[in-house]
C-alpha cells in the first residue's frame, strides 16, 4: 500500500459503493452520509470546499390503502423503514460543458430515491451548491400520467372499491404513509405511536397537450409552489400491492452519466451539431429510465438566463431484481457522428447486461416507452451474487473489443471480454480479489490495469495477461512529496468505500471510514469521520519484463526503485499523448504536480520526458539548447492547437519561474529582450513566446478568412449575417502593423486583404479605431497585446499626469471593462470578455487558404469558454477562499 501524498477529511461516514468520484475540471466528490463534500486536488488541509447537503422530502401521493393492508408482506419494508434522514447513495459527474459556466453537473441519489442535479455555485460566492433539476418528480409526473403502467380494468375496479368505502366508512378508514421524525414523535401521546402512517399529496406538474410523451419543462427553483389542501386532495384507493409496486418504480438506486454524443440536426442549409449527454438512473424495479441533457447555446458567468431541462427519452425493464450498478463506454468506428453507445447493467441476483444503441436513434427517441437500446449479451456471474460494481473499457488497440470488470458482493473479482461484431462473451479471468465486498473498480493506462477496493479497507492492482488476472504491487509515493498540514489525520482506516482516478490516470483518490477503536476518544473520534486519500499511481509497472535503462540507472535514488521511474516516464510519455486529441478536456494537474515533484529529486530525468516527448513534435534531433531554437520556431505551424497549448501549460508551470514570466507579460515585451536568465530558462521563455505568438497568428487568420470565406463579404447581404464577424477588428490591425517582422507572410497578406474592404467592413463590422479609458475618457493606443496605458489626464497643476492602467481581452485585444464580468484563465491569468471560435482548437496546423476553415465554419457548435493560449476552461475571477476548478 502506497503512502499518500494528500488527505482530505470528511464530517460524515460514506455508506454506499462508489462514494467517490472525479470530475473532468478535476474537481473530486464525496458521498459521506447527508452531504456530498466537493473538493480540489492539491488545495490546501481544511481549506474551503463545495458541500450539497441533503434534507428530508415529503413523499409522493401515489395512494392510500386501507388500514388491514398494512400487514401485508410486500409493505413490510415501508413500514419499518427507519431512515429519517436521508443518505446519499449514488453521485455521477456529468460531462464537462452542461453547466450554465461550461463546467460539469453533479448527480445526486438519496437513500429516499430522489435523483436531483446539482451545479457548482460559480457567481453566489457560497459553498453550498445550487440545485437545478428534480429528476424524481419529473418521473412521477410522468408515471402518473400512464397510471403507473398498471391495466385499466384494474383501475377500474379499484375506483369502484374507493367510491363504496368512502360511502359507508369515510375516510377514516384509508390509511396514509407518511413517514415522521424524532422530534414529531416525540410530540405524540404514546398511544399514538401505533397509528398507521400517512401519505401527503404535493403538486406536480401536469404535461402540457402539445407536450412529446416524456418531455417536461423543469420549474423556477425561486418560485414556491401553492400548497394543496387534504381536502382538495383525494389519492386513490389502490390495493397493497399497487402501494409496493409504484413505490418501487420511483425508488432509484444508482445513477451514470453516459458520454458526450454528438447529434446531427440532419438540415444541410444548418448542419448543426448539438452535443448531449445521457443520465441512466436505474431503480428496485428494475427499470433504467433515461434522461437527455442537451449541451447549452451559450455559456455565461452571469447570474440569470439558466434554462435547465432533461428529456425522459426511455424506460428500460432492464432486470427483474434491484439494479446496483451501471457503467457507460462509447465506440467510434469509421462515423463519429454515429458512434455505438454501450451500457453494462448490474443488479443483486448476479446478472450482468450489456445493451447497445447507435447514438443517432437514441437522440432521435422521445417517447418513454420505446427506446431503441438493444441486448448485446447476457452474463452470470460464478456465485450469482449481489453485482456492487462494474467498469466498462474499450480498448483502443483492440477495435471491436471490450474489457467488463465486475465486482461482487463476496468480494469475488471477474473479467469478461467480449465482441461487438459477434457479440460474445467469455470470461478471462477471476479471482477472489478481497474478502468483503467490492465498493470500487477502475481501469487506468488505457485499459492496462485495474485498481479494485473492498470495504475491509484494502486496495489492489491488477493486470489482464494471457488470460490470467494477476496482481501486480502497488507503485511507491514520490520521494520528496510530503504535506505538513496532513500529519494531523490520521491512518488508522477501517473500511474503504471506492475510488476515482484522476484525469491524467496519475493519481488515485480513495475515500476510507475511520475506526473509531484506534482513535483518541477525546480528539479525533469527535472530529474523524472518514477521509479522502490521493496516491501517486504514476509509477505503475505495466509490463514486467521490461529493461532497466542503463540512463536512469545512474540517477537511480534511494529508497525509490529504478522500474518506477522507467513506469514515470512511460505513463507521463502516454498521458501526454491522450491530451493531444482535442475531444478530451484539458486537465493535466497530476502531469503538472508529480514533474514538478520528480524534479525535486531527479531532475534530469524530467528534462529527458519532456525531451522525448518534444522530439515527437519537432524530431528526433531536438535538444533544449538555442541552436535549435530557431529551427523549433519555424515548425510551430505544423503542428496541432491542442499541442501549442500543451507545450505553453507545461513551459509556465514546470520550466519558467512566475516572476520572470509575470514581467514579460505584464510589460508585453517579447522574451528575446531577457538575456539575464539561466540557459534553461531563456530557452523555454522564448519558445513560449513563440508558441504564443503562433496562437495568436491563428486567432487572426481564423477570424479573417472566416469573413473572406462568406459570400455575401463583397455584397449588402453581410449586413444581415455578423455570425462570422470578428469582435476587436481594428485592435487585430494594430497588432500585424507593430509586428511586421515576426509575423509570417500569409498573416501580413490577410490583413492586407481585409484593409482593402476596409469601407465595406466600417458600416458591418464592429471597429473602434480609437479606445477610451473609462475612468477618465482619455485615449488608450494600442502598445500591448496585455495591457493598456491611458493618456492620462492633465491635473492642471504641472504635476504628472493621472495614467490609468487597463487590461485586454485575450481574445479581441479590446480593452476589458473593469465593470463587466469577465472569464479568467488560472494557468496564464489573462481576462477575456469573449469566447474563441471553436475551430480554433480544432486546427492541426496553421490555416494558409479558405480550405482549412470551410468545413467547420459551416457548422454551428457551440463555443465553450476555452482559453485560447492555455485551452483550459475558463471561469470567474474568484477569491481564494472560494472553490473553483484548478485544471493545472
Amino acid at each position: 500500500m502506497p503512502e499518500r501524498f494528500e488527505a482530505c477529511p470528511l464530517v460524515g461516514t460514506p455508506q454506499y459503493p462508489n462514494a467517490v468520484a472525479w470530475s473532468d475540471e478535476n474537481l473530486v466528490a464525496a458521498a459521506s452520509g447527508q452531504i456530498v463534500t466537493i473538493m480540489r486536488p492539491a488545495a490546501s488541509f481544511g481549506s474551503p470546499r463545495g458541500t450539497v447537503t441533503l434534507s428530508p422530502t415529503k413523499p409522493f401521493p401515489i395512494g392510500v390503502i386501507n388500514r388491514e393492508d398494512l400487514r401485508s408482506p410486500c409493505l413490510l419494508p415501508i413500514c419499518l423503514s427507519r431512515d429519517v434522514k436521508p443518505c446519499v447513495r449514488s453521485i455521477s459527474w456529468s460531462p464537462i460543458g452542461f453547466a450554465p459556466n461550461a463546467g460539469c453537473l453533479l448527480a445526486v441519489c438519496t437513500t429516499e430515491g430522489r435523483v436531483t442535479i446539482y451545479r457548482m455555485p460559480y457567481c453566489e460566492y457560497a459553498k453550498e451548491w445550487i440545485q437545478v433539476m428534480d429528476i424524481s418528480d419529473m418521473l412521477y409526473a410522468y408515471l402518473a400520467s400512464v397510471n403507473f403502467f398498471e391495466e385499466p380494468t384494474c383501475l377500474s375496479r379499484m375506483a369502484e372499491l374507493q367510491d363504496s368505502t368512502k360511502r359507508t366508512q369515510g375516510d377514516q378508514r384509508c390509511a396514509e404513509i407518511q413517514p415522521t421524525t424524532d422530534s414529531e414523535q416525540r410530540k405524540r401521546p404514546r398511544r399514538q405511536k401505533r397509528s398507521t402512517l400517512v401519505v401527503v399529496e404535493i403538486e406536480t406538474q401536469k404535461l402540457n397537450e402539445d407536450e412529446e410523451p416524456g418531455m417536461f419543462s423543469v420549474p423556477d427553483s425561486g418560485k414556491k409552489e401553492p400548497k394543496q389542501s387534504q381536502e382538495t386532495c383525494s389519492p386513490d384507493l389502490i390495493s397493497a400491492e399497487q402501494y409496493a409496486s409504484r413505490s418501487r418504480l420511483l425508488s432509484s438506486l444508482i445513477v451514470a452519466w453516459s458520454p458526450i454524443l454528438p447529434l446531427t440536426s440532419g438540415i444541410e442549409e444548418t448542419n448543426s451539431i448539438q452535443k448531449s449527454s445521457l443520465l441512466a438512473v436505474g431503480g428496485k424495479s428494475g427499470r433504467i429510465s433515461f434522461w437527455r441533457f442537451d449541451q447549452p447555446t451559450s455559456y455565461s458567468i452571469l447570474n440569470g438566463g439558466e434554462a435547465f431541462s432533461a428529456l425522459l427519452i426511455g424506460l428500460l425493464q432492464a432486470h427483474d431484481f434491484d439494479i446496483t450498478a451501471l457503467s457507460w463506454e462509447i465506440f467510434v468506428d469509421g462515423d463519429a457522428a454515429n458512434p455505438l453507445l454501450l451500457l453494462a447493467s448490474g443488479s443483486t441476483n448476479g446478472c450482468v447486461k450489456i445493451w447497445k444503441a447507435y447514438a443517432s436513434e437514441v437522440m432521435k427517441s422521445s417517447e418513454a416507452y420505446f427506446l431503441p437500446l438493444y441486448l448485446l449479451n447476457e452474463v452470470l456471474t460464478m456465485d450469482c451474487g449481489i453485482v456492487s460494481v462494474l467498469s466498462l473499457f474499450l480498448p483502443r488497440e483492440s477495435p471491436g473489443e471490450m474489457v467488463l470488470a465486475i465486482g461482487q458482493g463476496s468480494g469475488l473479482l471477474e473479467i469478461w471480454i467480449g465482441n461487438l461484431n459477434s457479440s460474445k462473451f467469455e470470461r478471462e479471468g477471476y479471482s477472489e480479489a478481497h474478502n468483503h465486498i467490492l465498493m470500487g473498480l477502475a481501469w487506468g493506462f488505457g485499459g492496462k490495469c485495474l485498481y479494485s477496493c473492498s470495504q475491509d479497507g484494502s486496495i489492489r492492482s491488477w493486470i489482464l495477461s494471457e488470460s490470467i488476472l494477476r496482481e501486480v504491487p502497488f507503485p511507491s509515493n514520490i520521494p520528496g512529496i510530503r504535506s505538513p498540514s496532513n500529519l494531523s489525520v490520521p491512518c488508522d482506516y477501517d473500511l474503504c468505500f471506492g475510488l476515482a482516478i484522476s484525469p491524467g490516470n496519475l493519481t488515485l483518490a480513495v475515500a476510507h471510514s475511520f475506526d473509531s477503536g484506534l482513535l483518541n476518544p477525546m480528539y479525533e473520534a469527535r472530529i474523524q469521520k472518514a477521509v479522502v486519500e490521493y496516491l501517486w499511481i504514476g509509477g505503475q509497472q505495466l509490463d514486467l519484463t521490461v529493461c532497466i535503462d542503463e540512463r536512469i540507472e545512474d540517477e537511480a535514488i534511494p529508497d525509490f526503485p529504478t522500474r518506477e521511474l522507467i513506469s514515470w516516464e512511460q505513463n507521463l510519455l502516454w498521458s501526454f499523448k491522450q491530451h493531444e486529441h482535442g475531444n478530451k478536456p484539458l486537465v493535466i494537474w497530476d502531469i503538472v504536480a508529480s514533474m514538478l515533484a520528480l524534479r525535486q529529486c531527479v531532475p534530469n530525468h524530467v528534462v529527458n520526458i519532456i525531451i522525448q516527448w518534444l522530439r515527437s513534435l519537432f524530431g528526433s534531433m531536438f535538444e533544449v539548447s538555442p541552436a535549435f531554437l530557431f529551427e523549433t520556431s519555424k515548425r510551430l505551424s505544423n503542428i496541432t492547437s491542442r499541442q501549442l497549448q500543451l507545450l505553453n501549460v507545461i513551459g509556465r508551470r514546470v520550466f519558467i519561474r512566475e516572476p520572470e514570466l509575470d514581467k514579460t507579460i505584464s510589460k508585453g515585451q517579447g522574451v528575446k529582450e531577457l538575456g539575464s536568465v539561466e540557459e534553461e530558462q531563456n530557452f523555454w521563455l522564448r519558445l513560449v513566446g513563440d508558441s504564443e505568438r503562433e496562437i495568436r497568428e491563428r486567432l487572426f487568420a481564423v477570424n479573417c478568412l472566416a469573413i473572406l470565406r462568406s459570400d455575401s463579404f463583397f455584397s449588402n447581404k453581410f449586413v444581415n449575417d455578423r455570425s462570422q464577424t470578428p469582435v476587436g477588428l481594428s485592435q487585430m490591425m494594430w497588432w500585424v502593423s507593430l509586428n511586421q517582422d515576426d509575423l509570417k507572410d500569409r498573416v501580413k497578406s490577410l490583413a492586407a486583404e481585409i484593409g482593402n474592404g476596409k469601407t465595406r467592413l466600417s458600416s458591418t463590422c464592429e471597429r473602434v479605431d480609437e479606445e477610451r479609458c473609462i475612468f477618465c475618457s482619455a485615449s488608450v493606443p494600442f502598445e500591448s497585446t496585455e495591457v493598456a496605458f491611458c493618456q492620462g489626464v492633465k491635473d492642471g497643476s504641472g504635476g504628472d499626469d493621472q495614467v490609468h492602467k487597463l487590461a485586454r481581452c485575450a481574445v479581441s485585444m479590446k480593452v476589458v471593462s473593469p465593470m463587466t464580468p469577465t472569464w479568467f484563465c488560472i494557468c496564464c491569468h489573462r481576462k477575456s470578455e469573449h469566447i474563441p471560435p471553436p475551430l480554433l482548437f480544432l486546427l492541426s496546423s496553421f490555416p494558409f487558404d479558405l480550405s482549412d476553415v470551410s468545413q467547420v465554419c459551416s457548422s454551428k457548435e457551440s463555443a465553450k469558454p476555452l482559453c485560447p493560449f492555455c485551452g483550459i476552461l475558463l471561469q470567474r475571477p474568484q477569491n481564494k477562499f472560494h472553490l473553483s476548478p484548478c485544471p493545472v
